[in-house]
C-alpha cells in the first residue's frame, strides 16, 4: 500500500504541478503540451526526480490509448457543416500533404543523421502528422479568430492525417525488421485493409451508439455518464478496429463525428465531460513521454535533429500544403498561416516507439529525433501563432469590434442580394459581365465556397464576404481604394 500510496502522490503531483504551469505560461503563447512534457523530463532520471522509466511496451498501450481519446474528442467538437470549406483541401493535406511532408523530411534526415535512406523516410513518416489538440489548444489562448475555411481545414486535416502516418510508419518498421521485407501488393493490400474496415468500424459503431444513446434515459444529472458512455464506447471501436485489422485512428474519428452529428443534443450535454478526459489524456501522455526520455542521451543527436525540424517547418510543411492547396485558390496568406501552424505534438513521438518495440536498428535514436522536432515546433511554431496570423493577415475581428471590422471590410455594408451591375454604376467601377447579384458574382469570381473574410478587387474597390448565412453571403462590406 505504500508503494501505491506514494505512485498516486507522485502521479498527482506531476499533474497538478503541470496544470498550474500551464496555466501560466498560456499566456506567453506556449502550449500546455509543452509544459507536461517537460515536467515529466524533469521527474525523469536525469531530472530532480530521478524516475527511472523505459517501459516501452507501456508507453505504446498508453499513448494509444490517449491518442484514441484525443481524436474521439476531436470527432466530437467537428461539424458536419465544416465539411462545406474544409473536407477536400483537408483531405489533400492529409494524404498527399504527409507524403510529401514525410518524404522531403525523410531525404533530409538521411543526410542530415547520415542515416540509410530507409531510415531516414521513417524519421520522416515519424513526424509527418500534426497535432489537432495543440493547434485549437494555443488558438483559443491566443485569442485569434480565424476564417471558416482555416479553422474547419486544421481540424479536419488534424483528425485524417493521423492514420496515413500511422500507416507509413507501419510500413517502413515492417520492411525494415522483416528480411524478406514488403511487396507493392501487400502494402496497397494493407493500405486498403486499414482504410475500409477502419471506416466501416467508426461509421457503424457511430450509427449504432447514435441511436443507443437517443433511447437511454440520460436526462438530468446524467451528463457525466452519457460522457462515459461516449468515451467507453469511442475506445471500444478503436481497439475493435485495430483487431480486425483497420486503422483505429480513423474509426474513432469517424466514429466521434457520426455520433456528433446524429445525436447532438447529447453529446452537446457531454463536451464538458470528454474535454475533462482528452486533458487528462494528454497529461498522461506527455508526463509520460517526458519520463521516457533521457535528456543526457539527446546530446549527440540533438543539433542534427533540430536540422530536421528546421527543414519540416521551413521546407517540407510549406512546399506540402502549396502543392495541395494552391489549386484550390487559397490565398498566399492562408498558405503561409496553415504551413506554419502544423504543429508536431504527441503523435510523432507515440509513433517512435513502434519502430523501438519491433528492434529496428537505430530505433533509439529515431525515437530521440522525434522529441526534439516534437519540442522544437512546440516552442517556435507555438509561441508565435499569434504572430503568424498577423503577419499573414488571417486574424479576424471580433463581431463587437466595429471600428476594427470597418479596417479589414470596408465602410460601406451592401446586402449580397442587390443587383451587382447596378452597384458597380452608382459607385463608378467597371461594369462586370455577370447580371446576377453581388452574392452571387461575388461566389463566381472566388470559384470557391465562401467564408467570411473573403474579399475580391474589382476596378480599384475591394469586395469582402462580411456575413454569411449557412452557405450564403448574406452581406458585403465595400472598400473604395487598397484592400483592408
Amino acid at each position: 500500500m505504500d508503494l501505491l500510496n506514494i505512485f498516486l502522490l507522485v502521479a498527482g503531483a506531476l499533474v497538478f504541478t503541470s496544470v498550474v504551469a500551464g496555466l501560466f505560461s498560456a499566456r506567453a503563447g506556449l502550449s500546455f503540451l509543452l509544459v507536461f512534457l517537460v515536467t515529466g523530463m524533469l521527474a525523469g532520471e536525469d531530472g530532480p526526480g530521478g524516475i527511472k522509466f523505459d517501459n516501452v511496451q507501456l508507453s505504446l498501450w498508453v499513448g494509444s490509448a490517449a491518442l484514441g481519446v484525443i481524436l474521439l474528442d476531436g470527432g466530437l467538437r467537428t461539424r458536419l457543416s465544416t465539411f462545406r470549406t474544409g473536407l477536400r483541401p483537408a483531405a489533400w493535406l492529409a494524404t498527399a500533404g504527409v507524403v510529401v511532408t514525410a518524404g522531403i523530411t525523410g531525404l533530409a534526415a538521411s543526410w542530415l543523421l547520415q542515416l540509410p535512406l530507409a531510415l531516414g523516410l521513417l524519421v520522416g513518416a515519424i513526424v509527418g502528422s500534426t497535432d489537432a489538440a495543440a493547434v485549437f489548444a494555443l488558438l483559443k489562448s491566443a485569442g485569434l479568430r480565424v476564417s471558416e475555411r482555416l479553422s474547419s481545414t486544421l481540424e479536419i486535416e488534424s483528425g485524417l492525417n493521423d492514420p496515413m502516418a500511422v500507416f507509413l510508419v507501419l510500413t517502413l518498421t515492417m520492411a525494415l525488421s522483416q528480411p524478406a521485407g514488403l511487396g507493392a501488393g501487400a502494402v496497397a493490400l494493407m493500405f486498403t485493409q486499414q482504410a475500409l474496415v477502419g471506416a466501416a468500424a467508426g461509421l457503424a459503431g457511430g450509427v449504432a451508439i447514435a441511436a443507443l444513446l437517443q433511447r437511454l434515459p440520460l436526462g438530468g444529472t446524467a451528463d457525466g455518464l452519457a460522457g462515459l458512455l461516449l468515451l467507453s464506447s469511442g475506445i471500444g471501436v478503436f481497439g475493435g478496429a485495430g483487431w480486425l485489422g483497420g486503422s483505429g485512428f480513423l474509426a474513432v474519428y469517424l466514429f466521434g463525428l457520426i455520433v456528433a452529428n446524429r445525436a447532438p443534443q447529447v453529446v452537446e450535454r457531454s463536451l464538458a465531460a470528454m474535454d475533462g478526459f482528452a486533458w487528462l489524456a494528454q497529461a498522461l501522455l506527455f508526463l509520460l513521454l517526458g519520463l521516457l526520455v533521457t535528456p543526457r542521451l539527446l546530446v549527440d543527436t540533438v543539433l542534427p535533429a533540430l536540422g530536421v525540424a528546421a527543414v519540416l517547418m521551413l521546407v517540407a510543411r510549406p512546399l506540402a500544403v502549396a502543392l495541395c492547396l494552391a489549386p484550390l485558390r487559397f490565398t498566399r496568406g492562408e498558405i503561409g498561416f496553415v504551413s506554419w501552424v502544423g504543429l508536431r505534438g504527441a503523435v510523432p513521438v507515440v509513433l517512435a516507439l513502434f519502430p523501438l518495440l519491433a528492434g529496428v536498428p537505430k530505433a533509439r535514436e529515431l525515437f530521440e529525433v522525434a522529441f526534439v522536432v516534437v519540442l522544437a515546433s512546440l516552442v517556435l511554431q507555438g509561441a508565435t501563432m499569434a504572430r503568424a496570423a498577423h503577419l499573414f493577415g488571417v486574424n479576424l475581428p471580433d463581431a463587437a469590434d466595429e471600428p476594427a471590422a470597418r479596417r479589414i471590410f470596408g465602410d460601406f455594408v451592401i446586402d449580397g442580394s442587390a443587383p451587382v451591375r447596378e452597384l458597380c454604376t452608382f459607385y463608378g467601377l467597371a461594369l462586370p459581365e455577370h447580371e446576377g447579384t453581388l452574392a452571387q458574382w461575388l461566389e463566381a469570381r472566388l470559384q470557391r465556397p465562401p467564408v467570411v473574410g473573403d474579399g475580391v478587387d474589382w476596378g480599384g474597390a475591394h469586395f469582402s464576404v462580411r456575413q454569411m448565412e449557412g452557405a450564403h453571403v448574406l452581406r458585403v462590406g465595400l472598400s473604395l481604394g487598397s484592400p483592408g
